[in-house]
């Protein structure tokens, strides 16, 4: 058997990283971007076996964006398949696939901290491979799983679901991890007041299993700011992600006015938070204007 020949469009810093992670493991790569040295590999994508699609898709003030993924998924050659790392709103992937029938559309999100991208893809905690759930089962689909998961670096769980799963499941991680933070600010604040100190409190939490040891710090250091010191939830995926799925829930359950309700407190608390701190203030303008 011939050795899949993997394609990868879009080199920020998930396309490039995860591009780098399967040439240094021997494969071989092919990397198209709209900039240089990548851009005159465009054609190529189409003879490539499995296709990354690591681009933007921003929420804007106009709301979700996935155009980029719908405009580079055509140079995916008939036959291939097309694994979709970009995050989407649920029913993207299905409605790709429906659009072009003749590619094989998975959505197999990514789970990368930006401070330790590269230690995250090669060594996940987790893989998750959403199918359309149209196709869940036919012979191509598994045929085509299962020559992903042959090559993708090993993770102690993995999951084969459905697309509309393996979206929302993106959704979940990062949105729970954002409320994390609040919560994290709101009672940084509070132990001010009653003069607890913050190193003894978090520590005590994380020794609680069910609560985990991440996201527990309200203060980051940011070299670029006058007083190097950030807060809120902020980065290139939390805001925009929990402003999709505000608007994903205002969508579906505009009757559920406290749920709206606390989704828009949590908005607004985290925006001041970031705002009053001066963190992140080029993406808040990029989703909110």
């Amino acid at each position: 058997m011939t050795q899949t020949k993997i394609g990868f469009i879009g080199q920020g810093w998930i396309g490039k990283n995860l591009a780098d992670h399967f040439e240094e493991r021997g494969f071989e790569t092919v990397r198209y971007a709209k900039e240089e040295p990548y851009v005159q590999n465009k054609s190529a994508i189409a003879e490539c076996d499995i296709v990354f699609i690591a681009v933007p898709t921003p929420t804007t003030p106009s709301g979700f964006d996935d155009s980029l993924v719908r405009a580079v998924l055509p140079l995916v050659g008939e036959g291939k398949t097309a694994v979709i790392k970009s995050t989407v709103v649920p029913g993207t992937t299905s409605a790709l696939q429906a659009q072009f029938p003749n590619r094989i559309v998975v959505h197999s999100p990514e789970f990368l901290r930006e401070a330790q991208v590269r230690q995250d893809i090669d060594s996940p905690d987790r893989t998750i491979i959403g199918i359309p759930s149209a196709h869940m089962g036919e012979e191509a689909f598994v045929h085509a799983v299962k020559r992903l998961q042959a090559i993708l670096p090993h993770a102690p769980y993995v999951s084969v679901c459905t697309s509309e799963e393996a979206e929302l499941t993106k959704y979940a991680s990062n949105n729970f991890l954002f409320m994390k933070v609040v919560f994290m600010n709101l009672l940084y604040d509070l132990a001010g007041k009653y003069g607890a100190k913050w190193d003894i409190l978090r520590d005590n939490m994380k020794a609680d299993p069910r609560i985990g040891a991440s996201h527990m710090e309200p203060m980051h250091q940011y070299a670029h700011m006058s007083d190097g010191q950030g807060r809120g939830a902020g980065g290139h995926c939390f805001i925009k992600d929990f402003a999709a799925f505000r608007e994903m829930y205002e969508r579906e359950f505009p009757e559920d006015t406290e749920a709206l309700a606390l989704l828009a407190a949590l908005e607004r608390k985290n925006l001041k938070l970031l705002m009053d701190s001066g963190k992140d203030i080029d993406l808040v303008r990029a989703v909110y204007g």
